[in-house]
């Protein structure tokens, strides 16, 4: 009753202000979850839950946006003066009311910018283990490439291999495989790939 006194343009007002500041807790628990979704960006083993979580946050983000922006349009002719004249004396309200929904819009921008950076980092460590892992691999088949090597020389069975007929031939091709794989392995090791 109070609000019909002042005028049909000052309800409108009330309950536009009212609309757009429920906007704000909204907002603010986006960016608490987006901010949470950062601090474990680089936990390694996250990077999947990371990436599903970014992902309802974008589309939560976006459904914000598509609730504002109908409203910023609608505000902005309201304090514009591109309405009819019963809305003269209210302008300056409305104009509060589109600078509360151009702060939102612009937090929203914001976030889905960092959403999208979070993406791109969370997929940039998930290369970066991968790239780990291949290493390992790299590392552990050129070590057992020597057994391998060392198998096909002596499985081609070829009469003329002096150190066959050596008594310490076996054991001396063993220690050579194990000096090479271990030298290897060693080397891997200090360098870092292992």
């Amino acid at each position: 009753p109070e609000l019909l006194k002042m005028g049909s343009a000052f309800v409108l007002y009330a309950l536009m202000d009212a609309v757009v500041d429920r906007y704000f807790p909204v907002v603010d628990i986006l960016e608490t979850e987006l901010e949470k979704i950062e601090d474990r960006i680089f936990i390694r083993g996250s990077q999947r839950d990371n990436i599903e979580r970014l992902y309802e946050l974008k589309t939560k983000v976006l459904q914000l946006r598509h609730a504002v922006a109908p409203l910023m349009e609608a505000v902005g002719k309201l304090h514009g003066g591109r309405v009819p004249y019963m809305f003269l004396d209210t302008q300056e309200y409305f104009r509060d009311v589109h600078d509360h929904l151009y702060r939102i819009n612009g937090t929203i921008d914001t976030m889905r910018d960092t959403i999208s950076t979070a993406i791109q980092v969370n997929l940039s460590m998930v290369a970066i283990d991968e790239n780990e892992v291949n290493k390992r691999l790299a590392a552990y088949a050129a070590i057992f490439a020597v057994f391998t090597a060392f198998a096909g020389v002596y499985g081609m069975n070829f009469e003329l291999m002096p150190e066959l007929k050596w008594k310490y031939g076996y054991f001396a091709a063993l220690g050579l495989m194990f000096s090479v794989s271990g030298y290897m392995y060693y080397r891997f090791k200090r360098s870092g790939w292992l």
